[in-house]
Parts: structure tokens; sequence; C-alpha cells
């Protein structure tokens, strides 16, 4: 009797054919598994460092900026030490000036003063410049004849004066003061206009 030819759609494959396909593809599919695990995970470890390069850079400006707040609270402090004195310092000034002017009468005069009433004032003016010493502020008093200095002189007035040349101080109104490295009053002065020869 003659074998019955299969027909194609009842092929049957040998019994170890499909289970050795089967363990062909699992190998193969386990490496595309892990490809995409290291992809997956290389891509967490670039977020990662991402995030973490974003956290040091915040982290960097946040101390930078604490720094600068310190120091600037430092400055302000220093400045508020040194200046903080600063309107009484200018009230007081009149009261200087006074005394100086009240001086220059006492001894300019003619007149027999009350030496007892010039030594009072020249203690009391002297007593004022020790307490103006003890806090930083120190007199600016050009002499007659010195160069004009706009930093730190004020022109009253100009004159032609013969013997002088331009921008030479001809008379001293009033001393100038400076507080530590600060102007505090620039000195009153007057200046020649005489042109150079």
């Amino acid at each position: 009797m003659a074998k019955a030819k299969p027909q194609d759609d009842q092929i049957e494959e040998p019994e170890g054919l499909a289970e050795a396909e089967a363990e062909a593809l699992d190998p193969l599919e386990e490496t595309l598994i892990n490809i995409d695990a290291e992809i997956a995970e290389d891509d967490a470890m670039e977020a990662l460092r991402a995030e973490r390069d974003e956290l040091r850079d915040r982290f960097m400006r946040a101390l930078a900026d604490a720094e600068n707040t310190r120091k600037r609270g430092e400055r302000d402090r220093r400045e508020a030490e040194q200046f903080g004195g600063l309107k009484l310092a200018r009230d007081i000034l009149p009261v200087y000036d006074n005394l100086s002017r009240a001086l220059d009468a006492a001894k300019d005069s003619g007149e027999s003063t009350e030496k007892a009433l010039v030594e009072g004032v020249e203690l009391t003016l002297r007593e004022l410049l020790n307490v103006f010493k003890k806090h930083g502020i120190e007199p600016v008093q050009p002499e007659i004849g010195d160069a004009f200095d706009p930093q730190l002189h004020q022109a009253m007035f100009e004159a032609p004066v013969p013997g002088t040349t331009a921008g030479e101080i001809i008379q001293v109104a009033a001393a100038g003061f400076m507080i530590h490295d600060r102007l505090l009053r620039p000195a009153q002065v007057g200046v020649s206009s005489t042109p150079k020869a």
C-alpha cells in the first residue's frame, strides 16, 4: 500500500526543529532585551548626570551669592561704623568755624582783651579738634600760595592778584574736613585768576 502524501496545510515539522528555533531565538531576544536595558540604563545615567550638573551649578551659584552677601554686609557694617556720624560731624563744623573766627578776632583786635577768654576759646577749639581726630575727622587746611585742588577745595571767588599765578590760593575762608578717606566739607578758598606771565 502506498503512503498517503500529506497535504500542504498538514505539513508536520520534525519534532526537534521547533525547539531548536525557539532555543536559537531565546539568546537573540535575550541580547536584544539586554541591549534595550543597557540603553535605558545609559539614558537614566545621562539624565542623572545632567541633573547632578544642574544641581552642582545651582549650588555653586547659591554659594557665590551667599559669599557676595556676606562681603556686602561686612562692607556696609564698616561704612556704617566709619561714616555713621557724618550728619553729626557736618552739624558740628559751624561750631568749629565760629570758635576759629572768635579766636582770630580776639587775636587781631588792638584792644586789650581778656587773656582768659582767648585761652578758653583756644582750649575749647583744641578739645574740639581732639574729638574730631578721635572720630577720624581731619582738617584740610590749605596755605596761601598752594595750588587749588578741586577734590579738596571749593573756590568761593577768583581775583587777579599781582605776584600770583592762576589757580593759586590767595585766601582761605574756612578749613575743609575729611572723615577717614571721604571729603566731609571742602576748604573754602579764594583763587587767583592772574594769567601766567
